[in-house]
């Protein structure tokens, strides 16, 4: 994997983000010119993608590839050496992907969001620099979820002083990304109780990496847990945040959701795939059926139709979305706080429709035929493991509450939120 070398955390002086631009639609060239770019490596991936499953082999090959075409400098500006994409045909591409195989955007999405972040926020040297690196080919990874006795919105990860630098401990769960990244993004409590953003070579003295993430879905996002003892860490790689940088409204919290919304587009997309080629190859028929073939049978072919329209009406609600945010990325300072509003709401709406639509497609595929459609062989059960997956974060129960709360009390809409043990009555 390449490993540029390191760039440090930007410190210049915070000023107006010189790479976004009023919002306009993407040109039409623009999406069709990358996909063609991109169309060999995203047919492989896609082509070894059941095999991987079955054999739980990590895609660092996939990854590597990925990186040598570019795919993850998507966003990362022309003038730095990346694509240049919009908001809405990144979103189209990681579809394509998600499509491929959907444990690729997911795994991804730190590093998405870590390029994001170097747009919208601080812009100098050190922010052209790592972009750079970006589009040399480093990669970011994430370790930012615990999974211990700290209580809702703490943390027990530590980085405090150590001589001139810093030294980081803790253990990071959900480390979605890191067993492929060259750097990773920790998130730590410091000594006086604020919280920091920590950026640490993956290959560090101290950094553990353990490939221990146990769901039966997704489960090659090397989401395992990270440890980190006695790291050493120059103070320009820690970036303080002492009011903990939580609550304020961001288009981050759309982001990254319509990340794994545009991740289970695509694994509606390959079910529907699936489906297709396994009616069309399929010559056993039912006697009590009523046609010659599966493909001829008018139920089968109802089947087929009513996996496509959800297929569609998932990606419509994605792209939607996807445009709202672009608007809400390029809004003036007076208009910023309603356009992220209004882009959060349509990405909330996004996800409750997505989530019950793919559901359904990646159950209803396997109406299509009989018990063969279940064989291990056709792995076509990765799907609904992987929809289910995904599905499961930022469960939709408090999705659905919050846009009904919004609307019949107009509570505000939330863009921070942790897990955590309940803390203990005295």
């Amino acid at each position: 994997m390449i490993a540029p070398t390191a760039p440090a955390v930007p410190t210049a002086p915070a000023v107006a983000s010189r790479w976004v631009h009023p919002a306009a639609p993407d040109a039409p060239g623009d999406y069709a010119a990358l996909r063609e770019r991109f169309a060999p490596v995203l047919q492989e991936i896609a082509a070894g993608s059941a095999d991987r499953d079955r054999e739980r082999r990590l895609p660092h090959a996939e990854v590597r590839a990925l990186t040598e075409v570019g795919f993850t400098a998507l966003t990362v500006p022309l003038a730095r050496g990346g694509h240049g994409a919009g908001i809405e045909t990144f979103f189209r591409l990681l579809i394509d992907l998600g499509e491929a195989d959907s444990n690729l955007p997911q795994l991804l999405r730190a590093h998405f969001s870590h390029v994001e972040e170097l747009l919208l926020g601080e812009q100098g040297p050190e922010a052209d620099q790592r972009l750079e690196s970006i589009a040399a080919g480093a990669v970011f990874g994430n370790a930012s979820h615990e999974r211990s006795t700290a209580t809702v919105g703490d943390l027990s990860t530590t980085v405090v002083r150590d001589g001139d630098g810093y030294r980081l401990d803790g253990e990071k769960h959900y480390s979605t990304g890191s067993l492929f990244a060259d750097w990773i993004d920790v998130s730590a409590r410091t000594e006086d109780g604020g919280r920091a953003r920590v950026t640490v070579r993956a290959d560090a003295p101290g950094v553990t990496l353990r490939d221990d993430w146990d769901g039966f879905g997704q489960i090659l996002t090397g989401s395992g847990s990270t440890l980190f003892e006695g790291v050493s860490v120059p103070a320009d790689q820690v970036r303080v945040r002492p009011n903990g940088g939580d609550g304020a409204p961001t288009t981050q919290t759309s982001f990254l959701q319509l990340v794994l919304l545009s991740s289970l587009v695509g694994v509606a997309r390959a079910a529907l795939r699936d489906a297709v080629g396994f009616v069309r190859s399929r010559t056993r028929v039912y006697s009590q059926g009523s046609g010659a073939t599966a493909a001829q049978d008018p139920l089968v072919q109802q089947v087929i139709g009513r996996i496509s329209a959800r297929v569609a009406a998932a990606e419509d609600a994605v792209l939607a979305a996807a445009r709202a945010l672009e608007v809400a990325r390029s809004a003036s300072e007076d208009d910023r706080d309603a356009r992220i509003d209004a882009a959060e709401l349509r990405t909330i709406q996004a996800q409750l429709t997505v989530v019950p639509d793919v559901l359904s497609v990646t159950t209803d595929l396997f109406e299509v035929g009989g018990a063969s459609a279940t064989s291990t062989s056709r792995a076509l059960d990765r799907h609904w493991r992987n929809a289910r997956t995904l599905s499961s974060h930022n469960p939709v129960i408090y999705q659905q509450r919050a846009i009904g709360d919004r609307l019949l009390n107009g509570t505000d809409l939330l863009y921070f939120w942790s897990t955590g043990e309940t803390p203990k009555s005295s």
